[in-house]
């Protein structure tokens, strides 16, 4: 009787040690990405300043609208292929 409780013990215990780790892949590590980086928000206000009449712009990953002088910007579609930023919807026109 006593070797039978050992063996659900071991088990139970091998199989506890097994969902840990695989509980912990679930959560965001430290290489997750939340927010723009510096490159990107450089490069939007780049382009905002270069294009003062351009209320929307794409890359064709994001689309975004221009609210007084900062873009406010869609999620990043799941596949697709980063370009130039391109003026959708001019001011006036």
């Amino acid at each position: 009787m006593r070797r039978c409780s050992f063996r659900v013990v071991l088990c139970l215990a091998l199989a506890i040690a097994g969902i840990v780790p695989a509980r912990a892949a679930d959560t965001p590590g430290a290489d997750a990405v939340t927010a723009p980086q510096p490159a990107e928000n450089a490069s939007l206000k780049d382009f905002i300043k270069a294009n003062p009449d351009c209320l929307e712009f794409t890359d064709q990953c994001s689309h975004c609208t221009v609210v007084n002088g900062i873009a406010e910007c869609s999620t990043a579609e799941i596949a697709c292929i980063k370009r130039e930023n391109q003026c959708t919807k001019w001011a006036g026109k």
